[in-house]
């Protein structure tokens, strides 16, 4: 028995690996089948690698504007390295080893196999997530890690890098078309491959293109699916940045009433620095008791007045200081949300782009004939899945 091995970039989409949501290509009804190995928040992992290297760098900064306060938004907002990446990984394809057969449970068992090997043999990718699906067509892993490099000259000491992960690991590449990625990936599917040997499956080794036909399949079922979600996704984000917008507003038009009230207080105690406000010297022949009644107690009385209206002014700003802080809270938090919203946008357009090229090489692969062809049976047989629902529907509700 011969199978092929994929072995492809995801676009990372955390919450459709852990199933918070299910695509169209998925089977609730089989998802307990699936194995989640591990799963952090991405965050976590970033304190976890880089804070005593970032608390290091940020040391030695002379000028504030060099200083990085959140290592993660920077790598997010940035185009050098992503802030960690995933790789897809499966045997064969849904016609020689799809889920429900006991092809597929093999396939399912030897990427088991696999997956407790991967961390071992690559120190350098800090593995976060990682889950086996089952209720897919194929059996494959989504296995999601973040590169870093130690010992670094520039920057951080210990910073986000796939390439020099990968150089650390022995994979050292000499050009575009020979890259330390493309190095690896081949060693990992070596790596599969005698895994399936065990099994008595050898592996099938394919031309690029057709390899990545078996996988995808030209997901041509996918493909307005995920257009109609992206629209939808795009417009809940904008909406997002709006409310999150608003609260920054309220924030700011509550620090400049604050900021209003602090020169108001500053103008109001000038007042106490009047000769009116200081204890005067006693007169000629004044007794003490006469003193005591006619200077003393009055202004202290006017002072007592005075010191419990600061009193009641000083907790009403306490108490208002306190709501400050915890609608900054709130904003800071819409603001990391933001970030990762941001870059997961950019992570979906890049996404698109690269299934656009894939789409474009497909039709010369395969001509232009075949893929309208395959685009029409696509389109027709989405159109008769939607009947179908519409009338369960219908059926249901009579």
């Amino acid at each position: 028995m011969k199978r092929t091995i994929s072995i492809m970039s995801g676009e990372g989409v955390v919450n459709h690996n852990l199933r918070i949501y299910h695509a169209e290509n998925t089977d609730p009804e089989r998802s307990h089948l699936n194995i989640h190995y591990c799963h952090t928040n991405i965050r976590k992992v970033y304190h976890q690698l880089f804070d005593r290297a970032l608390q290091k760098y940020n040391s030695r900064q002379k000028r504030s504007d060099r200083i990085i306060k959140d290592y993660y938004k920077k790598i997010c907002m940035g185009e050098q390295e992503k802030p960690f990446y995933e790789i897809i990984v499966q045997i064969g394809n849904h016609e020689n080893m799809n889920a429900q057969s006991e092809d597929g449970k093999l396939a399912a068992k030897m990427l088991d196999e696999y997956m407790q090997g991967f961390r071992s043999r690559n120190p350098q990718l800090h593995v976060f997530s990682a889950h086996l699906h089952m209720d897919e067509a194929t059996p494959h892993l989504h296995i999601d890690f973040v590169p870093f490099t130690t010992g670094s000259k520039r920057g951080l000491e210990t910073r986000v890098s796939l390439k020099k992960a990968l150089e650390t690991q022995g994979f050292i590449g000499t050009g575009r078309q020979d890259t330390e990625r493309s190095r690896w990936v081949l060693s990992e599917k070596e790596q599969l491959a005698a895994v399936m040997e065990r099994y008595g499956i050898e592996w099938e080794k394919k031309d690029t293109h057709e390899e990545h036909l078996n996988v995808l399949d030209f997901k041509k079922k996918m493909r307005m699916q995920e257009v109609a979600e992206l629209e939808q996704a795009i417009d809940e984000k904008q909406e997002e940045y709006g409310t999150a917008i608003d609260s920054l507003k309220k924030v700011y038009d509550r620090i400049q009433t604050l900021q209003d009230q602090e020169q108001l207080i500053e103008k109001e105690t000038i007042q106490y620095d009047q000769p009116e406000w200081n204890l005067p010297e006693p007169s000629a022949l004044m007794s003490a008791k006469s003193y005591k009644e006619k200077q003393a107690q009055p202004l202290i009385a006017k002072l007592k007045k005075a010191l419990k209206a600061a009193v009641s002014r000083y907790h009403a700003l306490v108490g208002q200081l306190s709501g400050l802080q915890r609608s900054l809270s709130k904003a800071n938090a819409s603001i990391d949300n933001l970030t990762e919203l941001v870059y997961e946008e950019r992570r979906i357009s890049s996404g698109l782009k690269e299934k656009l090229q894939d789409y474009k090489l497909l039709r010369r692969f395969l001509g232009e004939d075949k893929v309208n062809s395959m685009l029409e049976q696509a389109r027709t047989e989405l159109e008769e899945q939607k009947r179908k629902k519409r009338t369960q529907n219908m059926n249901y509700e009579r």
